[in-house]
C-alpha cells in the first residue's frame, strides 16, 4: 500500500524536488560568494589582486575553489563529477571524475530534447484526431465507434504558448478535448451508435520505465506514459476545509474521471493547527484514500494526482463532453492499446494540430516536465523508424519498445554527436529513473555538438536562465552569474546536477557539467555547491580565450 504524507517535506514537496525545481540561494552559498568566490580586486584591492594573479592562473584559482567546495562539509561526503570546457576551442579548463558514471536526474532531458529536435525538427507539429469507420446518417447518427487517436502530443491541455518566464493557463484543463467535441457537433453529429475509444497504440504499452519507483506513479511527476496526454495525464483533487472544527471536508476532482474513487476521511481541525494529510493508493486500484485534518477557515488544499490509464481516462472525458453537448452515446468509454489495421481508411472527423516542437521543448526544459520528455523521445524514435528507405522492408514501428529505442535510435544519435560509446546508460528519457548513468564528458560532448546544429537556437532558448526563469529562477540572483548561466537542473533524492552553457562578463563562452551524487542531509548543501561552482566559473574564467586573438 502506498501511503504518502501530504505535508512540508512529504510527497507534495517531493514533486518539485523530483522535477529539478530550484531553491533560494542559502546563507551557506552567500557566505561562499563573499569569502572565496569573488574576484581578487574585491577580495583585497589592486595590490593583492596583482600578487594573487602572479601566483595562480585562472585554472588554478578555480581548481582551488572547486576542490574546497566538493571536499568540505556534508556535500563533500558525496561524489562529484565536473567538466568545464571553452565552448569555442573545446579546451578543457577543469575536470574532476569527468569519465565516471553519475545518476544525472533531469540532466537526462538534455539528451532527449536534443534527439527530438534532431529527429523531428523545431517546426514539427503533432496531430490528434477524432476518426471513425462509420458515416454520419441524415439524422445525425455516427454509425460506428468514435476513436480519439493520439500521436504523442504532450499538450492536450489548457496551457498557453509560447512559454514566457512562467507557465500560464487558459480555460478548463480538458479544453482541447472540448474543442474536438465542438468540432464534431458542428459536423451535425447528434448520436454515436458505438463506443468512444481512446487509441494510444502509436506507442507500445509501457507506462512506467525501468527505475521509476512505485511512489512515483501516484503524483504528477510520475504520470503514466501514453500517446494520449490530456492535462499531463493528471487530475486535481481539491479539499476544502470547513468553518469549524469537526466539519466535513468536501472534495472535488477535476476533470471528472471514472479512474478515481475518492474515499474521503478528512475532517476540519481547529483554526491555526498545522494540516496533517495522508494519501493512500494501491497500484492499479481506482480507490484513493485521503485521511487526516485541515485547519478551519484555511485555503483549499490542491493535490495533483497522476492518471494510470490515460487512454481510458481521455475517452471517458470525451464521452462526458459530448453528452454535455447533447450527443447521445450508445456505447461506453474504453481504451485501445494495440494497433488494429482497419478494413478501410478511417474518416477524420476532427483534428487538433499542436504548437511547434520548439515550444514544447522550451516548456519541457524550463519546468523539467518528465512525461512530456518521455513522449517526445518516443515520438522521435517512432518517426525515424517510419522513414524506411525506398525498397526496404518497412519495420513494425508501432512495436518499437523502449529497450530498442535506447539500444538503437539513441546510441546511433549519440555516436553522431561525438559521445563516446557506453558514456550513457539509459533506461528512460526524463531522468526520473534511478538506473540512468552518464558521465560529465558525455553531457559536455552533447552540449558542444548541439552548438553546431541548425536547431541550436530553440534548444538554447529552452534552458532555464540563472535568476530569471524556469528551475533556475531563484538561483544566483544578485551575483555576477545572473542571466549568464543557461542550464538544465536535476534533482532526485541524494542527487543534484546542473549542466549547460555559461558566458563570462567579458563574453567568454563555456560549456559545463556539474554532477553531484550520494548527497546526504537535506540536499540544499549540494545545491549551494552547484551555485558556488557556477559563480566561481563565471568569475575565475572571466577572460578571453588565449586563442581568440592570435594573428
Amino acid at each position: 500500500m502506498r501511503r504518502s504524507t501530504i505535508a512540508l517535506g512529504g510527497k507534495a514537496a517531493l514533486v518539485g524536488m523530483i522535477c529539478g525545481l530550484g531553491l533560494a540561494v542559502s546563507s551557506m552559498a552567500q557566505n561562499a560568494f563573499r569569502q572565496g568566490l569573488q574576484s581578487p580586486e574585491r577580495r583585497g584591492g589592486k595590490n593583492n589582486a596583482r600578487n594573487s594573479q602572479q601566483k595562480q592562473t585562472p585554472r588554478e584559482r578555480f581548481a582551488e575553489r572547486a576542490e574546497t567546495l566538493t571536499r568540505d562539509g556534508i556535500a563533500g561526503r558525496g561524489e562529484w563529477g565536473i567538466l568545464i570546457t571553452d565552448a569555442e576551442t573545446g579546451e578543457t579548463l577543469y575536470e574532476l571524475n569527468s569519465g565516471k558514471y553519475f545518476v544525472p536526474a533531469s540532466n537526462m532531458k538534455l539528451f532527449s530534447t536534443a534527439l527530438a529536435l534532431s529527429a523531428l525538427g523545431s517546426d514539427y507539429r503533432f496531430h490528434t484526431a477524432l476518426e471513425s469507420q462509420g458515416t454520419i446518417t441524415p439524422d445525425g447518427t455516427l454509425s460506428a465507434d468514435l476513436v480519439l487517436v493520439g500521436r504523442g502530443d504532450p499538450n492536450l491541455s489548457n496551457r498557453r504558448f509560447p512559454y514566457e518566464l512562467k507557465e500560464e493557463f487558459d480555460g478548463a484543463p480538458d479544453r482541447v478535448l472540448a474543442e474536438l467535441a465542438d468540432a464534431l457537433v458542428a459536423k451535425g453529429v447528434k448520436a454515436i451508435a458505438g463506443d468512444v475509444i481512446g487509441d494510444d497504440s502509436y506507442f507500445p504499452r509501457e507506462r512506467y520505465p525501468n527505475g521509476w519507483e512505485i511512489d512515483d506513479m501516484v503524483w504528477q511527476y510520475g504520470a503514466a506514459i501514453s500517446a494520449i496526454v490530456v492535462n499531463d495525464n493528471t487530475v486535481m483533487l481539491t479539499l476544502t476545509p470547513g468553518q469549524a472544527a469537526g466539519d466535513p471536508v468536501p472534495t472535488e476532482l477535476a476533470p471528472a474521471t471514472p479512474e478515481f474513487l475518492v474515499d474521503n476521511r478528512v475532517r476540519t481541525s481547529e483554526a491555526g493547527v498545522k494540516s496533517d494529510l495522508t494519501l493512500i493508493r494501491e497500484p492499479g486500484s481506482p480507490v484513493v484514500i485521503v485521511e487526516g485534518t485541515l485547519p478551519a477557515k484555511s485555503v483549499p488544499r490542491k493535490l495533483v494526482l497522476a492518471i494510470q490509464e490515460p487512454a481510458w481516462h481521455a475517452a471517458a472525458v470525451l464521452k462526458r463532453l459530448l453528452e454535455q453537448r447533447g450527443v447521445a452515446v450508445n456505447g461506453v468509454a474504453r481504451a485501445m492499446h494495440d494497433r488494429i489495421v482497419p478494413p478501410n481508411p478511417p474518416t477524420v472527423l476532427a483534428e487538433h494540430v499542436s504548437v511547434p516542437l520548439a515550444d514544447s521543448i522550451k516548456l519541457v526544459n524550463k519546468i523539467s516536465q518528465n512525461l512530456h520528455t518521455e513522449v517526445l523521445l518516443r515520438t522521435a524514435a517512432r518517426e525515424v523508424c517510419s522513414r524506411t528507405p525506398s525498397g526496404s522492408r518497412a519495420p513494425d514501428c508501432s512495436d518499437l519498445k523502449t529497450d530498442a529505442i535506447f539500444a538503437g535510435f539513441c546510441k546511433d544519435q549519440y555516436a553522431s554527436m561525438g559521445i563516446q560509446p557506453d558514456d550513457v546508460i539509459q533506461t528512460d528519457g526524463s531522468g526520473l529513473s534511478r538506473h540512468d548513468l552518464v558521465t560529465p564528458r558525455a553531457l559536455v560532448a552533447l552540449l558542444q555538438s548541439a552548438r553546431k546544429q541548425p536547431w541550436f537556437a530553440p534548444y538554447y532558448a529552452s534552458l532555464p536562465v540563472a535568476g530569471v526563469d524556469g528551475t533556475l529562477e531563484d538561483r544566483l540572483k544578485n551575483t555576477e552569474a545572473l542571466g549568464r548561466i543557461h542550464a538544465k537542473t536535476g534533482s532526485l533524492e541524494h542527487v543534484r546536477t546542473r549542466s549547460g552553457y555559461a558566458e563570462t562578463l567579458t563574453g567568454r563562452k563555456l560549456i559545463f557539467s556539474f554532477l553531484g551524487n550520494n548527497q546526504g542531509g537535506k540536499n540544499h548543501e549540494a545545491t549551494d555547491v552547484l551555485d558556488a561552482l557556477s559563480l566561481a566559473m563565471i568569475v575565475e574564467f572571466d577572460e578571453h580565450s588565449p586563442h581568440c586573438c592570435k594573428k
